[in-house]
């Protein structure tokens, strides 16, 4: 939020530029290739594969450590990317100790698993260092899709139909392609423009277009789609940010916190953006999480994550919960927020425990990070999740899994839905 008379706590460069570079770049350090041998050592190569079970995009983790472990990380990458397009993103971002490594053999007899994540960024990083795109597109089908939405969901969705020979326009409302891995994921996991450079690296297949700048209800209608593609799909992700409902939501110093986190993505300094002193988080998902940790990062002398519900409850794992708490931020738990105090301009925030006790933090800025909502041109919807029309319309991603907010998911989602309407285009073509 910009520096304003209004907002006079809420203040830009409250550390070096030299030091806020520091604090962001310092998170989870990619292996070099001794460490990656010997964290691959670790492996049994088990022959049920819970970890393969437990990924969402069904990666042979095994085989692709195996492929590590003797030496051949670029095939390893193959592995990794035949099967997730965007493992790259995903070795950063993926809640990995509630998902492969959770279920790891390791971790369950020595509460060490296997650093799987770090695996397979160090196998993702190799080859597309080389500059190398590890598939070829079939020949050209003549068939033409329509993707709205150039997230996670809907490039993966791009890249396997581009892969069966397809022609693809790929549209995007923001300035840039990426969705959630361009301007939703905290900074410190996604550093030297990574999103940006994926999607570059992705686009090698060919058959692709992207045009951003385009959105859905604005500058074209799903059924004008229909009518010019032969199939669209549609990974809008969710656009719409949940309000309190509280009074004083509208003062100065209370924003959303993905516009935060976007603004800090997109930030060549991120010394430059404005912090409070104060900082109080409303919510408890990773969005919440990445927030408040970045807001320490910038130099928030106080951070306050609040949660109306349990620790048990939160979206956000006990692996970033405890992060959150390493990095300074008081975790509140069991409270909700009843009113936001200040004159034209947030002095603090009222909360009150289910045993009806009410307290109050002081805050000069508030960040709001209790869930994100579908909006856009009236569509078929089930409740809050798109649904996609039979035949011609997929769906995909945040906007039809109702925000489950990962990005593995939502590749997975891409690349299942290309493969049936790769069915479906060639089945009607036959």
């Amino acid at each position: 939020m910009p520096n304003s008379p209004q907002t006079p706590g809420i203040v830009a460069q409250r550390l070096p530029s030299a030091q806020v570079a520091q604090n962001f770049a310092t998170y989870m350090p990619a292996y070099d290739a001794h460490e990656a041998r010997v964290a691959a050592d670790r492996c049994y190569f088990c022959h049920d594969a819970p970890c393969m079970t437990a990924c969402p995009t069904a990666i042979d983790i095994p085989l692709f450590i195996r492929q590590i472990a003797t030496g051949t990380p670029d095939a390893a990458a193959k592995t990794i990317l035949a099967q997730n397009i965007m493992g790259g993103m995903c070795a950063r971002v993926c809640p990995t100790e509630t998902l492969c490594e959770e279920v790891c053999v390791r971790e369950v007899a020595e509460g060490k698993p296997v650093e799987i994540g770090r695996l397979q960024r160090y196998a993702t990083d190799s080859l597309m260092a080389k500059g190398v795109h590890p598939f070829t597109r079939a020949a050209d089908t003549g068939k033409r899709v329509a993707v709205v939405g150039a997230g996670p969901a809907g490039l993966s969705c791009a890249h396997r139909l581009a892969l069966h020979g397809h022609t693809v326009t790929v549209y995007d409302r923001k300035p840039k392609a990426g969705g959630l891995n361009e301007y939703g994921i905290a900074a410190y996991k996604s550093t030297d423009d990574f999103a940006a450079r994926e999607v570059e690296w992705l686009l090698k297949i060919g058959g692709i277009t992207v045009e951003t700048g385009k959105e859905l209800g604005r500058d074209m209608t799903l059924d004008g789609l229909e009518s010019s593609f032969d199939a669209v799909f549609l990974g809008i992700g969710l656009g719409g940010v949940n309000a309190l409902g509280l009074g004083g939501e509208d003062m100065a110093g209370v924003s959303n916190a993905v516009d935060f986190i976007a603004d800090l993505r997109q930030a060549a300094d991120k010394s430059t953006l404005t912090i409070g002193r104060e900082v109080v988080v409303i919510g408890g998902g990773m969005t919440a999480v990445d927030a408040a940790v970045q807001a320490k990062l910038l130099g928030a002398q106080t951070v306050t994550m609040v949660y109306r519900r349990g620790k048990e409850k939160m979206s956000a794992s006990v692996y970033e919960q405890d992060h959150a708490t390493a990095s300074g931020v008081t975790i509140v738990y069991g409270a909700a927020p009843m009113k936001i105090v200040g004159a034209g301009k947030v002095e603090g925030v009222e909360f009150r425990y289910e045993s009806g006790e009410a307290f109050t933090l002081k805050a000069d800025q508030v960040f709001k990070a209790i869930g994100q909502t579908l909006v856009g041109e009236p569509i078929a919807r089930d409740g809050k999740k798109l649904v996609q029309r039979a035949g011609k319309v997929w769906a995909g991603g945040d906007c039809a899994a109702g925000g489950e907010d990962l990005t593995v998911t939502a590749v997975a989602q891409g690349r299942d839905a290309a493969e049936e309407m790769n069915s479906v285009l060639m089945g009607a073509g036959a």
